[in-house]
Parts: C-alpha cells; sequence; structure tokens
C-alpha cells in the first residue's frame, strides 16, 4: 500500500501539476521540500543537483562497516531514500526530471517543511555527539531536553545497549534521526515536574529498550 504521505508522480501527472495550486507565500519564496529517490541514488541525485545550482542538503552519518579484513568508515545517507531541495514550486518539474528521482513529498501536493527542521538537523550533525538513524516513533515517553546544546528539543527517549538516545521524527517523511543524550540533562514533557514543581530525577524515569 502507497505511504499516504508520500504523493506519486508519474509522466501524466506530472503534465496535469499546476504550481498555482499552492497558495500563499509558498509560490513566491524557496523553500525547503523533500524528494524521495530510488535505492541508494541520493548521492547521484546530490550530485546532479549541484551541478544545476540547485540548494540541497543530504544529512549523514558516519557509519562503520566491518569487512573481512578490515573496518571500513562510510558517510550514509542519514534518512535512506531522501534528501532536500530549497526551491520554488515552479522548479517542481526541474526536479522531478532528475535522473534518480522518484517523487516529491507530501499528499495531495508537495509539502514545504519549516525552516527550522533543515537548521535543526544541520545543527546536531555539526555536533560532536553520536547520530544515527532510527525506526520511525510516534508513541512512547516524550521528553525534552533542558540544558547542554540540545536544550528544549523534543523527543522519545530509548535506552540502547550503548546508552540513551532523544529519538526525533520528521513526520512529513515519516522518518527518525536519534541523538546521543545525557540521562542528566532531560525531563518528562507529561510528568517531568512534582506536585511541588521540582523536576522528577531522570533516573526514577522508566525508559524503554532498544537493542
Amino acid at each position: 500500500m502507497q505511504d499516504p504521505a508520500i504523493v506519486m508522480f508519474g509522466s501524466s501527472v506530472v503534465d496535469r501539476f499546476n504550481p498555482d495550486q499552492l497558495s500563499g507565500n509558498h509560490l513566491h519564496a524557496n523553500q525547503w521540500f523533500a524528494i524521495y529517490t530510488r535505492s541508494h541514488h541520493e548521492k547521484s541525485v546530490a550530485q546532479q543537483l549541484q551541478g544545476r545550482g540547485i540548494e540541497y542538503f543530504l544529512p549523514q552519518y558516519t557509519s562503520a562497516r566491518r569487512w573481512k579484513d578490515r573496518v571500513k568508515i562510510l558517510q550514509m545517507p542519514l534518512f535512506a531514500g531522501y534528501l532536500f531541495v530549497r526551491v520554488l514550486p515552479a522548479q517542481f518539474l526541474d526536479i522531478l526530471q532528475t535522473h534518480g528521482v522518484s517523487r516529491l513529498v507530501g499528499s495531495p501536493k508537495p509539502m514545504p517543511l519549516e525552516e527550522r527542521e533543515i537548521e535543526q538537523l544541520r545543527t546536531w550533525l555539526s555536533l560532536s555527539l553520536a547520530v544515527e538513524p532510527n525506526p520511525y516513533l510516534r508513541i512512547g515517553q516524550l521528553v525534552r531536553v533542558r540544558r547542554g546544546p540540545l536544550t528544549d528539543v523534543e523527543g522519545i527517549l530509548i535506552r540502547k545497549k550503548s546508552g540513551l538516545r532523544l529519538v526525533v521524527s520528521i513526520d512529513l517523511i515519516q522518518r527518525s534521526v536519534a541523538l546521543e543524550i545525557d540521562e542528566a540533562d532531560i525531563v518528562s514533557v507529561d510528568n517531568g515536574r512534582n506536585i511541588d514543581g521540582r523536576d522528577i530525577l531522570p533516573e526514577h524515569q522508566i525508559f524503554p529498550d532498544v537493542a
């Protein structure tokens, strides 16, 4: 079944697509949109967009892959199959005609992301903390970071063998990213305070375990 958050743009749909369907400031300002690529085409698409002078953002993370005789450090797409472009709706057809691009994300029309979502991703990737893909999450204990470089970021907390991770989701593409977090830096959003207003100590909270 097709993901309801992703609209397919076949040739017949592209012919009928009218940018005037977008309203407000969407027609007059560059905004960030997500595009879905064919399998393992993220970097190829990024190179083509760069050659065309189109602003793009391909989030990547460092992955250690063990081979028979050595360990190789690779830069892998943070969201497999996705990257982001900052364009006008009038440029959608150019994006869709790029080799390796399958779809623009949104239903029933491409939906822009908020500028802060892209800026947050860039900031997190620039920090000296572990960032990795995580299965998309929508339920669980919601927490807020109360100090440090991720202050005021909210997400779902999970416990892994290597420590705690704050899972932040991008609902438009239904993907999540896990950020390394210190247990002392977070409080629960739902029940993070006692009746007298004091923070519940993180060590008294219960977080799900993830292998």
